[in-house]
C-alpha cells in the first residue's frame, strides 16, 4: 500500500500546481488509508506537505506577478490566529471517544475523517460548477475578507487543511482579484496557515515519522512542478470539473468507509 501511497502523493502537488488548491483534500486520505497514519497525526503531516509545496508554487507565482500581498495579509492574520487557537486549545480537548450511538462508537479519528469528507463534498461542488467571473471596478471588502479568514483558519486548524478551496473564492468575491491572482495569493496564505499550524504541532510535542514526511513532500513538489507544466498545456478551468468529480467520489468513499466498513 505504501508504494501506491507514494505514487498517489504526486497528485497532491499536481493539484496545487494546476489549480492552486486541493493538496490537503488528497493528502489526508492518502496518509490515512495508504500509509496507515492516524487521522489526528495525518493533519500534522498534511500541514507540512501542503505548506512546503505551496511555498514552491508561491515563489513561481511571485515571479509571474500574481501575488497580492495586501489581500494576503488581511486574510492570513486572522486565519493564522484561529489556527493556533484551534490546534493549541480546542483539538487537544476533544476526547478520543466522543459518543456511543446505537452500537456505533464515534471516536475522535472517525469524527475528523467524517468532517473532512463533508469538506471534500463541498469542495467538489465548487469545482464541478462553473466559476463566475469576478466583478470588475469594485473595491476590495477587507472587513469581510478578514472574517472569512477567521473561518478558514478554524477549518484549517481542525482538519490540517490549507483551505485553498475556501481561500480562492473569498479572494475572488471579497478581494476582487482575478482568478490567476487569487490562485497566486492563495498559495501564500496556504503556506502561512500550514507553516504556523505545523509549528504549533511541533511545539506541542507531536511525534512524526520524518522520513515519511520528507519523502511524501519531495514527491508532492515534483507533482507541483508537473502540475505547473500541465497548466501551460491545459487550462486549470478545464480540469477542475474532472478533479471535482474525483474529490466527490473520494468523499463518498470516506463516509462509507468510516460509517459502514469499520
Amino acid at each position: 500500500m505504501e508504494i501506491i501511497g507514494y505514487i498517489a502523493s504526486i497528485l497532491i502537488g499536481i493539484s496545487i500546481g494546476l489549480i492552486g488548491a486541493g493538496g490537503s483534500i488528497l493528502a489526508v486520505p492518502i496518509l490515512v488509508y495508504l500509509f496507515r497514519v492516524e487521522p489526528t497525526h495525518a493533519t500534522s503531516y498534511s500541514l507540512f506537505i501542503v505548506g512546503v509545496t505551496a511555498l514552491f508554487g508561491c515563489y513561481r507565482q511571485y515571479r509571474m506577478g500574481y501575488l497580492r500581498f495586501r489581500s494576503a495579509v488581511f486574510f492570513a492574520m486572522p486565519s493564522v490566529s484561529s489556527i493556533l487557537f484551534v490546534r493549541k486549545l480546542v483539538l487537544p480537548q476533544i476526547p478520543n471517544h466522543i459518543a456511543y450511538i446505537a452500537g456505533f462508537d464515534l471516536t475522535k479519528d472517525i469524527l475528523l475523517m467524517l468532517v473532512f469528507a463533508i469538506l471534500m463534498l463541498g469542495a467538489s461542488r465548487s469545482m464541478i460548477r462553473k466559476s463566475k467571473p469576478a466583478a470588475e471596478h469594485q473595491k476590495p471588502n477587507f472587513i469581510r475578507l478578514t472574517i472569512i479568514g477567521l473561518g478558514v483558519g478554524t477549518i484549517s486548524g481542525f482538519l490540517g487543511s490549507g483551505g485553498g478551496f475556501l481561500i480562492i473564492p473569498a479572494l475572488i468575491f471579497f478581494a476582487r482579484l482575478p482568478m490567476k491572482q487569487a490562485v497566486g495569493t492563495s498559495l501564500l496564505i496556504i503556506f502561512l496557515n500550514s507553516f504556523i499550524g505545523f509549528s504549533g504541532d511541533i511545539i506541542n510535542g507531536v511525534q512524526l515519522d520524518f522520513q515519511l514526511l520528507f519523502s511524501v513532500t519531495i514527491i508532492a513538489i515534483i507533482g507541483m512542478l508537473l502540475g505547473v507544466w500541465l497548466s501551460k498545456k491545459v487550462s486549470g478551468e478545464q480540469l477542475k470539473p474532472a478533479f471535482g468529480w474525483f474529490i466527490l467520489i473520494m468523499g463518498v468513499f470516506i463516509i462509507i468507509q468510516e460509517l459502514f466498513l469499520k
